[in-house]
């Protein structure tokens, strides 16, 4: 293996600290070298060999760093992004990409001209439970798809419109922080959906941003796809619902990546990402002849086969897994959305 490619950090909250650090930091053709936190030195105490700095421009100046991760609020990837590609670095942007499609085809753009890669950390792809039910999809275990839900349901009853998220305006909301994850999930797995319907709500009291959503993508071939989320779930429905005409499949759970993060445990470690025989999906299915009745294995998720892949994206030794222009359809679709819940209609799907 050659020399690790040095990563620049901007943001050291929540999903900088969770889930990039110590991701970044426990890929080994990566390393962790920089991080810009305005105050305080949280970063050095877990990863003491790393450089604090106080602002972007140092880290934009630094000839030895080659890759730099944005994480800051969705509401100022663009600047970031878009500064640190002028600066000839390789970047990755947590999710979503921008907050319009404007934005995302200027990075584009910049980010071809200049032989850089750009990127979107659209981490949800290595899920555990998204990755059997991709397998399960194109193995056609379920026979042809007719019907799909895809749900993220959490109970956070008090809106705070000082946080970022909840504060209103483009790019806050959890359409945009949760339903990007569905989006580019769908995209992934199957591709452009002919049309859009959407119905995106605010709930809570107080709520200055939209806390629900309930979006119906329609494909060609009839699949039809809901994908819906609310913050005031108590009871939370399944993960992932297949239809098709050879059988169902049905997942509950969230992936235990984030909260095995969350505790400070380290990526990569024995047993990183499996999840217990009781959190497995059903399937009940009948296909070759046989009829099969119960739970599927999930396939462990891991979140540094996104790192690994940048990696050897920037070596030139790997096709790049999260493609700009994904991100950029991602947010596209978004835009359909929001047009489709003002003008109460289903939109069609254009580029």
């Amino acid at each position: 293996m050659g020399k690790p490619i040095n990563v620049g950090l901007i943001g050291y909250g929540f999903a900088g600290q969770t889930f990039h650090a110590p991701v970044i930091a426990s890929v080994p053709e990566l390393q962790l070298a920089a991080v810009v936190q305005r105050s305080g030195k949280t970063a050095k105490e877990r990863y003491p060999w790393v450089q604090i700095v106080r602002d972007t421009g140092a880290l934009y100046a630094d000839p030895s760093i080659d890759l730099i991760v944005v994480t800051t609020p969705s509401t100022d990837h663009y600047s970031f992004a878009k500064a640190a590609l002028l600066a000839g670095k390789h970047v990755v942007v947590e999710k979503p990409f921008t907050t319009t499609t404007v934005e995302a085809d200027e990075l584009i753009k910049l980010a071809r001209e200049k032989g850089l890669v750009l990127s979107v950390f659209h981490n949800r792809r290595w899920d555990g439970d998204f990755l059997t039910l991709s397998q399960i999809v194109r193995q056609g275990i379920v026979g042809r798809l007719t019907d799909a839900e895809f749900r993220w349901e959490r109970f956070f009853p008090i809106a705070n419109p000082e946080r970022w998220r909840d504060g209103g305006g483009t790019g806050t909301g959890v359409f945009y922080d949760l339903g990007v994850h569905f989006l580019d999930q769908s995209l992934s797995l199957f591709g452009m959906p002919r049309s859009i319907k959407a119905d995106i709500r605010t709930l809570r009291d107080g709520a200055l941003s939209d806390d629900a959503f309930d979006v119906t993508l329609t494909y060609e071939g009839g699949l039809r796809l809901a994908l819906r989320s609310m913050l005031l779930a108590r009871q939370p429905g399944p993960r992932y619902t297949l239809h098709g005409t050879a059988g169902s499949f049905v997942k509950y759970g969230d992936d235990p990546q984030e909260n095995a993060l969350k505790a400070g445990l380290t990526p990569g470690t024995p047993g990183w990402g499996a999840e217990p025989e009781s959190n497995w999906g059903t399937l009940e299915a009948a296909f070759g002849g046989l009829h099969f009745s119960g739970r599927i294995q999930t396939i462990p998720g891991n979140y540094q086969d996104y790192y690994r892949n940048v990696a050897g994206a920037i070596a030139g030794t790997a096709e790049l897994a999260v493609k700009p222009e994904d991100a950029r359809m991602a947010v596209r679709l978004i835009e359909l959305g929001l047009q489709s819940e003002r003008e109460q209609r289903t939109v069609e799907v254009t580029p």
